[in-house]
């Protein structure tokens, strides 16, 4: 349907308007958002004369994409004012971008069918039939309720060393909503390395990771069924074992990998229990959040160490959450596809559910997608002189550049002390990542090239050898 003759522009902008999907209706919102964000970032009001657009524009587009990387200080760089500017950004990325502009979309355009709501579900991570308000409402107040309980945990018993109480209070809320959305925003230049030893600091900031990245769908069915393990539905069951899994691979791979590896690395001076301790914390940060608690840096790291945390960047988060990644329950259906073929069946058995076909094509296609977008990524840091600012140094190597990406593209925000260092054309690409891996491949995907019918033609089949 073309757009209609004699309208004037503010009517020509109501039929674009009302013409777009769902999935081309968030990506332009989140781009609006982006835009605004970055003018009032960028003013006097929000930051110092060092903050300028460009500045304003990559600290905005990690926060809505809750990554985490920065080219700024944000207690130097950015007033009160200005740091309460980011955490809203934060909490608009961080509890869903897609359901928020959903949200919007059916209170704006005012009509919402069942066709309409189905598309919703489909398109937004299956957040309901029944309609988006009753739904965002259920998940903001669950988030308060935690941020809530977080925020005063970490006043009373964690930030102590801050002698006074606004400011504490303000660090203690700034970083429990940076965790709970898997941000990984720290108001200090070296994040949380001056609480390495503080257990309750390293717990809160480690439980507001997992409960946000696991998503509401699971902490809803945990409340709603009381922890008992046989009512949960197989969503939440392969997530919660997923996660736990990752995390504990997580944990021993990063001890061996640092313990073994060189005497003059990040924990080479701990003990074991302080090694075991930073190990755990970063094995939970490193799949969604990006904080870091040792100093982070390719010199400091094994390459074993580094790869380790490459993969789990690229796993990420759960479907529903707040964090990145391609989701714990896509490389749960490829490991049970896996299984599934080498012990020759024909369907993928879950729990003892069998996974229908379609999941698991939408599961390798995401992955494999993901994958491509992250060699791209790298192709391109790969052009020009990509690395300035470093004394005797041309340019990072490959697996700096691979780490840098794949911190973006998972919305993580682990930073080797690339990113600041980057020209504008690194930090373009880098901001692009951002964006693509928040919002998700097929979404994109699916925002350009629309959602197209059934074939009802049939095919032969034929087999191919691999």
């Amino acid at each position: 349907m073309n757009s209609p003759a004699g309208l004037n522009p503010y009517a020509l902008l109501q039929h674009w308007r009302h013409r777009l999907t769902v999935p081309q209706f968030t990506i332009v919102t989140g781009l609006l958002v982006i835009v605004v964000g970055t003018f009032v970032l960028a003013s006097p009001l929000c930051s110092s004369d060092d903050v300028g657009l460009w500045q304003a524009l990559f600290t905005v587009t990690s926060a809505i994409t809750v990554t985490g990387l920065s080219i700024i200080v944000v207690d130097q760089d950015l007033t009160l004012f200005g740091q309460m500017v980011l955490a809203g950004l934060i909490v608009v990325g961080g509890l869903g971008l897609m359901v928020i502009t959903t949200f919007l979309q059916g209170f704006v355009q005012g009509r919402s069918g069942l066709r309409r709501r189905l598309d919703k579900g489909r398109s937004l991570d299956e957040f309901g039939v029944g309609g988006m308000g009753p739904t965002f409402n259920r998940i903001l107040f669950t988030a308060t309720c935690v941020m809530g309980l977080g925020t005063v945990v970490l006043y009373a018993f964690g930030f102590t060393d801050i002698e006074n109480p606004g400011r504490r209070l303000w660090a203690s809320m700034f970083h429990v909503i940076s965790a709970y959305n898997n941000a990984g925003f720290g108001l200090w230049a070296k994040n949380l390395e001056a609480y390495r030893d503080n257990g309750v600091v390293s717990g809160v900031i480690a439980s507001m990771i997992v409960i946000g990245g696991i998503g509401w769908r699971v902490t809803s069915d945990l409340a709603a069924n009381r922890f008992r393990r046989r009512r949960l539905t197989l969503h939440t069951r392969l997530v919660l074992r997923t996660t736990a899994l990752l995390i504990v691979v997580g944990t021993l791979g990063l001890l061996v990998t640092e313990h073994f590896g060189f005497d003059s690395g990040s924990m080479a001076a701990y003990s074991l229990w302080q090694k075991f301790q930073v190990s755990l914390f970063q094995s939970i940060t490193t799949r969604t959040a990006g904080f870091n608690t040792i100093p982070m840096s390719a010199a400091a790291i094994t390459d074993a160490g580094l790869l380790l945390m490459i993969v789990l960047m690229f796993i990420g988060a759960s479907p529903g959450g707040t964090g990145g990644g391609i989701k714990t329950t896509t490389f749960a259906i490829l490991m049970g596809a896996t299984r599934s073929t080498l012990q020759g069946r024909q369907d993928v058995l879950l729990h003892r559910r069998q996974i229908p076909d379609g999941t698991v094509l939408r599961a390798v296609g995401v992955t494999l997608a993901s994958i491509l977008f992250v060699v791209l990524m790298a192709l391109l840091l790969g052009i020009g002189p990509t690395a300035g600012g470093l004394p005797g140094r041309q340019a990072y190597s490959f697996i700096e550049k691979l780490f840098t990406c794949v911190s973006a593209f998972g919305t993580v925000g682990l930073d080797l002390g690339v990113t600041a260092n980057l020209n504008r054309w690194g930090q373009l690409v880098l901001m692009v990542g951002m964006f693509v891996g928040r919002v998700g491949i097929l979404l994109l995907l699916s925002a350009f090239y629309g959602s197209r019918p059934t074939p009802r033609v049939g095919y032969p089949r034929e087999d191919i050898y691999v």
